[in-house]
């Protein structure tokens, strides 16, 4: 691997890594829905995200490198965290909305690649390309937390009406 591609690699393995962790918990909150819409939602996500990691991939391999095949050891452990807070609250709000903060994690790790004088053009347009699909997902994700929690507010004896 030359030089010159080793902080491109550098950068790509760690956005593919970043998009293994949210594939794996789009995953894990499509088994911990019981609503069939989010289900069916959280999984086409996962199934995106693992598409993007996978182009990511081969953009590694055609710079020399060796992509990262699976997320970090830090998204395990918060997952495990997020497992047992969900577990112990069971509310379908919560559980979109640590997805949603799961997401502004992922879109910080793309848009600070997206800022990296150092990676090359070719780069920054594979990560662009990938951004913008990681972005769509977020913008799903708040909708239907910003959804839910009307529903919720709505059925509040105290919310106004």
């Amino acid at each position: 691997m030359s030089n010159a591609n080793h902080h491109d690699i550098h950068v790509l393995n760690s956005l593919i890594q970043t998009t293994i962790d949210s594939a794996d918990g789009y995953r894990l909150a499509s088994g911990e829905t019981d609503d069939p819409g989010h289900r069916d939602l959280f999984g086409r996500r996962s199934f995106e995200r693992r598409q993007v990691a996978e182009e990511l991939q081969s953009m590694v391999r055609a710079l020399g490198g060796d992509p990262a095949a699976e997320g970090s050891i830090l998204a395990k452990a918060q997952r495990a965290f997020a497992d047992v807070k969900h577990a112990l609250m069971r509310d379908e709000t919560g559980m979109i909305g640590a997805v949603e903060s799961a997401e502004d994690a992922v879109r910080a790790r793309f848009e600070k690649a997206l800022e990296d004088s150092q990676i090359s053009a070719t780069t920054r347009d594979a990560i662009r390309r990938a951004f913008f699909r990681v972005g769509e997902g977020r913008e799903e994700v708040h909708d239907l937390r910003h959804s839910l929690q009307g529903q919720r507010d709505a059925g509040n004896p105290l919310y106004p009406h």
